[in-house]
């Protein structure tokens, strides 16, 4: 008896992407299935330029199928989509999935939550506009914040109202200079999102190619912790030109942040650096410093993932005050250490953009 379409796909349910615990039916990499009597066809497409993952996927996928019965020959034929940075598309006629107005696409990310990602990220686009300002380049940065579950870019940068739609794209709003989309912006902030990996997907593929970004010189994506159904949607979606890693000292961090760093290698995104956050809190009056997380997490990092330790950023109350208020201490307290620190971060990471 011939094998049926939704058994060869329920078997391939089976089969992971390499580096994650989701099937590749789910993450929509199968584009066909044939069936021949006895063999089978696959059209699969990937986004990576890493050979090894087409070829640990084609094992995977005949071992699993090749154990059925009725199956006697397997033909999978993948399909490599090299991952493209944003630079290198200069064609106008390019679709809005290749973002060509936007000249770097970095994220930021991290393997656990409440390390500070988020503040990271809004403090960074910040600097990023300050510096850029400075060289007569304002208003070219841009958050896409892809915390679907948690979104909280809006609330950290002061912006509350609800985007508009022109044209058939969303209109990111603004404040500071930096342009803004987030999952926050489209719900009721007293909704709950309650959603399954598919929409998740469709979410973050509508942020990168149905939103008018206008021209950028660089957009932060703020990414949710882990490795799963966002960060792979992200780097099949968008040409990534590196990522930025986040972690605070304590082990329970760092060791987490490692792993979610090797997703990034798996899909041949760049490593940009590490940053340390909450490093250390500092007394005002006396100087003295206290490691309340422990100490130089981040330099260990940094130094198994063969990268650089972008900085190091203090525990600080008005850090937490600025991110509450709407109001980046980027912004309100430009002088003072953490946000110097984070200019500091902002001026490393250009120099490696640009340098690449």
């Amino acid at each position: 008896m011939q094998i049926s379409k939704e058994e060869i796909t329920k078997l391939l349910r089976e089969v992971k992407y390499p580096g994650f615990s989701r099937d590749i039916m789910s993450f929509g990499l199968v584009r066909n299935i044939e069936i021949d009597r006895d063999s089978v066809n696959l059209d699969i497409t990937i986004t990576t330029s890493d050979t090894t993952i087409s070829d640990k996927l084609e094992k995977d996928i005949r071992e699993i199928l090749l154990k059925t019965a009725n199956i006697n020959k397997v033909n999978v034929d993948i399909k490599l989509e090299k991952t493209r940075t944003s630079s290198t598309v200069t064609d106008s006629t390019a679709g809005k999935d290749k973002l060509q107005n936007i000249r770097y696409t970095i994220a930021v990310a991290s393997g656990k939550g409440g390390v500070g990602k988020s503040t990271f990220s809004v403090n960074l686009a910040c600097a990023f506009e300050q510096l850029l300002a400075k060289a007569g380049k304002s208003n070219s940065i841009g958050i896409m914040d892809c915390d679907i579950y948690g979104p909280s870019v809006p609330l950290m940068i002061g912006i509350a109202d609800q985007p508009e739609i022109e044209n058939n794209l969303i209109k990111p709003l603004e404040n500071f200079g930096v342009r803004i989309i987030s999952m926050g912006l489209l719900v009721d902030q007293n909704t709950p999102v309650v959603w399954r990996g598919p929409m998740v997907n469709k979410t973050i593929v509508q942020f990168a190619q149905n939103v008018a970004w206008g021209e950028l010189e660089i957009l932060v994506v703020d990414l949710p912790p882990g490795t799963g159904d966002a960060q792979l949607s992200l780097v099949q979606t968008v040409p990534l030109d590196g990522a930025i890693i986040i972690t605070t000292p304590q082990s329970a961090s760092t060791n987490v942040a490692l792993r979610g760093a090797m997703m990034f290698e798996k899909v041949n995104v760049p490593i940009l650096g590490v940053v340390e956050n909450m490093s250390y809190f500092e007394d005002i009056e006396s100087g003295k410093r206290s490691y309340i997380f422990g100490k130089d997490g981040g330099i260990k990092v940094a130094q198994n993932l063969q990268t650089k330790l972008l900085g190091q950023i203090p525990l600080s109350q008005s850090i937490r005050e600025g991110s509450d208020n709407g109001i980046p201490i980027v912004i309100s307290s430009p002088k003072s250490s953490p946000a110097i620190s984070y200019l500091k971060i902002a001026n490393d990471i250009l120099s490696i953009l640009q340098k690449a």
